[in-house]
């Protein structure tokens, strides 16, 4: 008994040192005294970025999934018995009526520039807040979305609810099988690609930015938009046209299916002579699947498989 004391006690004393933790969230330093306990997240993907690293316990809810109905079998097992606080964005009286001490959220991820949930509203109700990275490019300088960014909200998480190893493992395992997907791909002639993510006026689709451009171009491939501004925006068709994509990648959530927007590009006689649509050539990615998050690996091995028959 007398061992196993002094063992815990060494034990707590190593988690105590490992406090206070700062990381860099966009253009913050955040620093956390001890590991959140009542956490919230936003979004499918923050969601299932928690639940990888084994947070499910120290959440007390997540909000803005199932206002766009991206939770499929996998999450909602994920998410069991969590209450869903907010369908879409959540309001600052939503959250504290949970009484969190943690949000994860991003810019277009729960929180709007100029708007009534931010980090600095939430500082005064004891929230601290981590922005996702991908995110960022709405309040700071602008980058070309990357791999990495994910990785690094994996790492920052990790540090911040001191499960760093858990981190650090899945992360170099990303990294890994990210490398055995892409091997073969051939990188001499990128294949043109357009996503599409919804409109049929106007087309929403990803811009230098956003995740797909990094997937597009990890599998090989080219965003015909990657000289789009933003993340993600509304273009017109007609570059779209007259870029003409090999390959059309097609972002599945919501009320208009994956199935319904192929269609409407077959059936639509503007785009008769687009390459993806004369050799019938799309790739279904989930929402999940296109934005920053664990399942960024499968999205890239669906499109080397979809780009290249692998």
């Amino acid at each position: 008994m007398i061992r196993l004391s002094l063992l815990s006690l060494l034990l707590s004393a190593t988690t105590a040192f490992a406090y206070p933790v700062t990381v860099k969230s966009c253009d913050r330093e955040v620093t956390f005294d001890a590991a959140p306990t009542r956490a919230i997240s936003n979004d499918v993907n923050l969601t299932e970025m928690m639940l990888v690293l084994g947070l499910r316990d120290t959440m007390v809810g997540y909000t803005g999934i199932s206002g766009w109905k991206t939770l499929d079998e996998e999450m909602r097992a994920g998410v069991a018995e969590l209450p869903e606080l907010s369908a879409k964005y959540p309001t600052k009286e939503v959250l504290a009526g949970a009484e969190p001490d943690f949000f994860f959220a991003g810019w277009n991820y729960g929180m709007k520039v100029g708007g009534e949930v931010t980090p600095e509203t939430l500082e005064p109700l004891g929230i601290q807040t981590y922005e996702l990275t991908e995110s960022c490019i709405h309040i700071g300088p602008k980058a070309k979305s990357s791999m990495d960014d994910m990785y690094a909200d994996i790492l920052n998480l990790g540090r911040i609810f001191g499960v760093e190893a858990t981190a650090e493992d899945l992360v170099a395992g990303w990294k890994a099988q990210l490398a055995e997907v892409t091997a073969g791909v051939d990188r001499s002639s990128p294949l043109r690609v357009f996503v599409y993510d919804s409109g049929e006026e106007a087309p929403f689709t990803a811009g230098a930015y956003a995740m797909p451009t990094a997937l597009i171009e990890a599998a090989g491939g080219v965003n015909i938009m990657n000289d789009l501004e933003k993340s993600w925006g509304e273009i017109g068709w007609e570059p779209v046209v007259e870029r003409n994509p090999e390959v059309i990648v097609i972002v599945n959530y919501g009320d208009v299916t994956a199935e319904q927007k192929i269609a409407f590009m077959k059936d639509n006689p503007a785009f008769t002579n687009i390459d993806a649509v004369k050799n019938d050539r799309f790739v279904v990615l989930e929402y999940v699947e296109a934005t920053p998050g664990p399942r960024n690996i499968k999205a890239v091995e669906k499109l080397v498989a979809g780009f290249w028959g692998q």
